[in-house]
């Protein structure tokens, strides 16, 4: 097995803490309670995809989308550029991995839609590069990136 690269934080900025217990058919919590939901196996892994229930993929899509599109702001206010209201759609997938095992697949689709396309594209690669959630997932899962 390879050693993985890893980062060192300079200076820890948050930290967000969450505890699930039952795993994909448990629960989960954050210390502060603003998170307290149920969880359920999605019916394409065999689940009964339980009403008013989430699963990992959706937070995972979530907090992705959410953090990506504060990157976008953050490269746009560096780059004195308005994008107007961007959109971040987050489709996080799960599936097998050779030889055994799970892995996942996410593709963001955003609109940026006060730019010309060349400098959305742009501006949408230099966020890809800043978004904590992108340099955590480079080079370990597959992320498109597809303009809207």
């Amino acid at each position: 097995m390879s050693a993985q690269p890893h980062v060192v934080l300079e200076k820890i900025l948050y930290t967000a803490s969450a505890t699930a217990t039952g795993g994909r058919a448990g629960h989960v919590r954050t210390s502060d309670g603003t998170l307290d939901c149920g969880l359920s196996m999605p019916k394409g892994l065999g689940g009964p995809e339980t009403a008013g229930t989430t699963n990992p993929e959706q937070l995972f899509a979530a907090g992705y989308a959410a953090c990506f599109g504060s990157a976008l702001g953050f490269v746009a206010r560096q780059q004195k550029v308005s994008p107007g209201a961007v959109e971040v759609e987050a489709q996080v997938s799960i599936g097998a991995i050779a030889p055994a095992g799970f892995g996942l697949a996410v593709e963001l689709a955003v609109t940026i839609p006060d730019l010309p396309r060349e400098q959305a594209q742009a501006l949408l690669e230099a966020a890809h590069q800043v978004c904590p959630y992108s340099n955590a997932t480079r080079g370990n899962i597959a992320v498109t990136l597809t303009l809207r």
